[in-house]
């Protein structure tokens, strides 16, 4: 049954419309009519869908019987079994930014209202929720729960679930309470109903985003342990949570192993989202704290599947038997979807870095081609956009749209990004090394800085000029390695500091390092997670994706652009913009990208014939058991 609020008081519609013909009964015409009017505006009726989309309607139709990229009759069963980097001693995900190292895949047995199409860009479709309304003004938005949703004990997925989720998010995870900072109420407006109310109009994005948080049981975390102790979730714990998601948690070793089983009587198995998607009994990660470690013990057929990052060792490490065998399956997946931002990120928050000059002279002194040459086997390109590798990219100088959004922030700009495209260092030669090199010196000079006894010294202070690298990876420290002859070169004095994931998150979350390697993953349609990239207010959150702590007005001003477009092409235009002004204030020295997902596994599993658009190698959600290879898989072949 629908409800509505008649005069302060929450009443069935049917019984709202008695008591109003009642009073219009008894009312003078001209009375009747106003009232009447009064009640239409007051009450529009609401317009149900079964998916949103930022950039028009979503492809599929309310009757849609699975995503056009699964194999509808995929059978269940088998193991999957991945590699994960560090450790972990939290199932805790809610305090997942400011303590402990939550664990891999807990997403695995939670639901969202909405669950997103790797078919289409800005598109998702219900799950928890079976419909989703909003007004044209974008001022709101109302989600409809599936009666049937069920929570692993059986209860039902309420309102309040959704209420009580939505708000320990955003009071615990920093990350959450920058991305729904806009949500001015939520509340239940109906037996299965929740409402959205946000502070302002027109951001088109926020309907669906509110969608993506995931939904946890509040009987739950209300509730005691098996030792009678209460709950809390804002503390870590390694009880395995309840969930109602298609997997929940078998069993975890601190650090070691967490394994995933599915639930045979998932109650949302037969949704459309879910047909085709999660086939396996069993999705392991095996912990590591060295990836070398992790390469042998996937050659060891330890692991089933791994996605490779090193150049060098995709170029020289599956040279062993199965791989000739053929019983390892070596593919590259191409990536649609992703603008991509890797680099070295400067803490802005030091006083040494806040001069453009010392950071352009950073970058100066790095020479990528060289480097490429040298440790990856030519395989990368620099990057050269915060939204590398997607039609969001600026290039050359600006003109259109994007010149006049540019504009607006004139004064707050570097004057050159208005004539000159981005300049790019370029290096590979000894005779480009020492230019970059004596430019770099140059703009370090102008900036305060001069070498002394081949020191680069503070002229005011005589401080010398000391940066810390510091990593979590041990295999980035021939990255930076690399690198450190050129910076001493300009006489500044380097350290590289290896320490573990634990270490390295906490250095993070107090804002306790000189330079870090970071990397911002781009949608196809930004929105407001760029307030939580780049925005000012985001640059002292602990655990900010604002790493580098930026904080500028001419960014923030073209933050809002980009949340407030109403066409693809303003979005474009305003994210261009967006991205000339933050490569022109050289927050970051860019490094290098592919393009593509390098893959290896065990030839024990098929996938679809038509692979997503935007989904890269989707593994495993999409992926199923094939027992046939696994057999063959099993033993070497025979000569």
């Amino acid at each position: 049954m629908a409800w509505l609020d008649f005069r302060a008081v929450r009443l069935p519609v049917a019984v709202c419309a008695a008591f109003l013909a009642a009073a219009l009964a008894a009312a003078p015409a001209h009375a009747q009519e106003a009232a009447k009017d009064a009640a239409g505006a007051a009450a529009p009726a609401k317009v149900w869908r079964h998916g949103l989309s930022l950039l028009g309607e979503p492809k599929e139709k309310p009757d849609f019987a699975h995503f056009g990229y699964v194999n509808p009759a995929a059978p269940k069963g088998g193991t999957a079994r991945l590699a994960a980097m560090g450790t972990f001693d939290n199932l805790n995900p809610v305090v997942a930014n400011v303590r402990g190292n939550i664990a891999m895949g807990l997403d695995l047995i939670y639901d969202t209202l909405m669950t997103p199409s790797s078919d289409e860009v800005g598109t998702a479709y219900g799950l928890l929720a079976e419909a989703v309304s909003f007004p044209p003004d974008f001022s709101s938005v109302s989600y409809r729960l599936r009666p049937e949703a069920r929570w692993h004990d059986g209860k039902p997925v309420t309102p309040e679930d959704v209420i009580w989720s939505f708000e320990v998010w955003r009071k615990n995870s920093p990350t959450s309470q920058r991305y729904y900072q806009h949500v001015k109420s939520v509340a239940k407006t109906g037996p299965h109903e929740v409402t959205f109310t946000f502070d302002e109009p027109g951001n088109r994005e926020l309907p669906q985003i509110v969608g993506e948080f995931q939904v946890m049981p509040r009987h739950w975390w209300e509730g005691t342990d098996s030792s009678g102790k209460k709950r809390d979730i804002t503390a870590t714990t390694l009880e395995a949570p309840l969930g109602g998601g298609a997997y929940r948690i078998k069993s975890a070793e601190p650090g070691r192993t967490i394994v995933y089983e599915r639930v045979p009587d998932y109650w949302g198995a037969k949704l459309p989202v879910n047909v085709g998607i999660n086939n396996f009994d069993e999705i392991r990660f095996e912990y590591f704290r060295d990836t070398t470690v992790a390469l042998e013990a996937f050659k060891a057929d330890q692991l089933d599947w791994r996605t490779e990052s090193s150049a060098k060792d995709w170029a020289t490490a599956y040279d062993f038997p199965a791989v000739a065998e053929k019983r390892v399956v070596l593919e590259e997946f191409p990536i649609r979807n992703l603008g991509i931002m890797q680099a070295f990120a400067f803490n802005l928050r030091r006083e040494k870095f806040q001069d453009w000059r010392v950071r352009r002279a950073f970058d100066l002194a790095f020479d990528f081609e060289d480097l490429n040459q040298a440790l990856f086997y030519g395989q990368y390109h620099r990057i050269g956009s915060y939204f590398d590798g997607t039609e969001l990219a600026a290039s050359g100088v600006p003109a259109g749209k994007e010149l006049e959004m540019l504009e607006a922030v004139r004064d707050k700009v570097p004057p050159a990004l208005f004539t000159e495209p981005y300049p790019t260092p370029k290096g590979g030669s000894p005779e480009a090394t020492r230019a970059n090199l004596r430019e770099a010196l140059k703009l370090l000079g102008e900036a305060g800085w001069e070498v002394k006894d081949r020191r680069l010294t503070n002229v005011k202070t005589g401080e010398p000029f000391m940066v810390e690298f510091l990593i979590a990876q041990p295999n980035f420290e021939r990255v930076v390695l690399r690198y450190k002859p050129s910076l001493e070169r300009l006489g500044i004095v380097v350290s590289v500091r290896t320490v573990d994931e634990t270490q390295y998150q906490n250095r993070l979350r107090q804002f306790d390092f000189d330079i870090v390697v970071n990397s911002w993953g781009q949608s196809l349609s930004p929105g407001n997670e760029q307030r939580y990239f780049w925005g000012s207010e985001a640059a002292d959150v602990p655990g900010t994706g604002n790493v580098g702590g930026i904080r500028n007005p001419a960014v923030d001003a073209l933050i809002e652009r980009v949340i407030f477009a109403k066409t693809r092409e303003e979005l474009v235009a305003a994210t261009r913009a967006l991205d000339r002004v933050l490569m022109w204030n050289h927050y970051v020295v860019p490094q290098w990208t592919y393009g593509k997902q390098r893959t290896a596994r065990w030839d024990r599993f098929a996938r679809p014939e038509r692979m997503p658009a935007y989904g890269a190698a989707s593994f495993p959600t999409i992926w199923w058991w094939d027992a046939e290879r696994a057999e063959k898989t099993r033993q070497p072949a025979r000569p």
